[in-house]
């Protein structure tokens, strides 16, 4: 499997498992454990982030909102689409740029900042609507080596809430959790 091939491969399957956690979604106003943003809100963000890394990077994605439908899936499902193409673009994925973690190309920031979120907020999105989502091995392996990459500077103002205490019997998952300022 190349560099390129991973790369759109293991953004479709972020995707791909959000995507699944949005389609369960019922009540769109259901406060998430991000106090400052609702399932909604929480999308938006999502969106909105992505497309400002594409912006960043040379691309436009554009704005789907709801001319058409005011569906926050079928939203969801064509902004997903667009960053998925991104993602499977050579030219894109192999630019290099800066990042607070130093170089890389832009197919591994995506992986690492975003895929995050794809993971992270899928857990908030699902919490908010009372629906139980477990991470993979795999999954908990990658969180905790983005953290471990960003340090200190992962509790900045606006990335993550400082971490929690748990009990000494938590699991991997509610430990991970807990590290990113969630109660698990």
């Amino acid at each position: 499997m190349t560099a390129q091939t991973d790369i759109e491969a293991r953004w479709t399957a972020y995707a791909k498992d959000f995507t699944a956690v949005v389609d369960q979604v019922t009540d769109w106003h259901a406060q998430t454990p991000c106090a400052e943003w609702d399932a909604a809100q929480l999308l938006e963000h999502m969106v909105t982030a992505q497309r400002d890394f594409a912006a960043r990077n040379g691309r436009e994605v554009p704005i789907f909102d709801g001319s058409r439908s005011m569906d926050r899936r079928v939203q969801w499902i064509k902004h997903s689409a667009a960053i998925q193409a991104l993602a499977g673009d050579k030219s894109f994925v192999n630019q290099t740029m800066s990042t607070a973690l130093g170089q890389s190309t832009v197919g591994d920031a995506l992986l690492r900042f975003h895929g995050f979120d794809l993971v992270v907020h899928r857990w908030d999105l699902g919490r908010s609507q009372g629906i139980d989502v477990q991470f993979t091995d795999v999954e908990m392996d990658r969180l905790e080596a983005t953290l471990d990459a960003f340090g200190d500077r992962a509790y900045t103002p606006g990335i993550l809430a400082e971490p929690v205490q748990v009990a000494e019997d938590a699991s991997r998952q509610q430990r991970l959790l807990a590290r990113m300022g969630r109660k698990g």
